[in-house]
């Protein structure tokens, strides 16, 4: 058992939850909960870490033995654990590699673009809302919030396992890609004239979110093939970048179905 602050194991693991750096550089990150090391593709898994009090859990222990394992004394996993109230169990992952090309499998996709998005729950959600709407995957900006964050990883809710993802320069170097492929581009932005919901998203489909305090840049807003809008009512003039990402996938899931 692992019972010191000392551990390396147990710096390294500190390490990974804080340090985007660090996780770039090993190729791993951490999920916590039973839930996340439930749903965890095996081949991803590096190793696992229970607390103390959870590895009385027979079912649970059973399956972690089943993979390379430690276990912790509770007092050190509440220092390795990235949450107030720590679940008992980490999984340490390699981060998946993915090209763009995995994202145009399909004849007509429907993928996400967020650029410069910064909030890793904002992040996390629109990967699982997108998991839900039968998106294909998410592109992200490499000013991004990094998608292996903890917060990301917990928003996503197992998401992150079955979304793939890819980083690139900006979005203006995806124009011509978007082309050749037939993927049609819409932003929800201040300046959109069309509601969102009068659009056809049926063939390939784009939607592109923007920085949560000053929306799309004017490159990005110029790029798209199409600005629509989402009606307000009252005075709120946007919606929170998860949400409008959700309306709009939902509605482009309504239509394809």
């Amino acid at each position: 058992m692992i019972t010191s602050l000392n551990n390396e194991q147990v710096k390294n693991i500190i390490q990974l939850n804080q340090k985007a750096k660090a996780r770039r550089k090993q190729g791993l990150f951490v999920a916590e909960g039973r839930k996340m090391f439930g749903e965890a593709p095996r081949d991803w898994i590096h190793k696992v870490y229970i607390s103390e009090s959870l590895s009385e859990d027979r079912e649970l222990l059973e399956e972690a033995e089943k993979l390379p394992h430690e276990i912790v004394s509770d007092a050190v996993f509440r220092q390795m654990s990235d949450t107030q109230t720590p679940q008992g169990i980490l999984t340490v992952l390699k981060t998946p590699v993915y090209h763009p090309e995995d994202l145009f499998q399909k004849e007509a996709p429907l993928l996400i673009v967020l650029e410069d998005l910064q909030d890793p729950g904002n992040a996390g959600t629109i990967i699982r809302t997108g998991e839900g709407a039968g998106a294909d995957g998410v592109i992200l900006t490499k000013t991004s919030v990094d998608i292996t964050n903890p917060k990301v990883i917990r928003s996503t809710m197992g998401s992150i396992y079955r979304m793939p993802f890819v980083y690139v320069e900006d979005v203006m170097s995806l124009k011509e890609r978007f082309r050749a492929e037939k993927v049609r581009t819409f932003a929800a932005h201040l300046k959109g004239e069309r509601s969102y919901d009068g659009e056809d998203y049926r063939g390939g489909t784009a939607f592109l979110i923007g920085n949560e305090g000053n929306g799309l840049t004017d490159q990005a807003a110029d790029a798209c093939d199409c600005l629509i809008r989402i009606p307000m009512c009252g005075k709120v003039e946007s919606l929170n970048a998860a949400m409008a990402a959700g309306i709009l996938m939902y509605e482009a899931s309504r239509q394809r179905r």
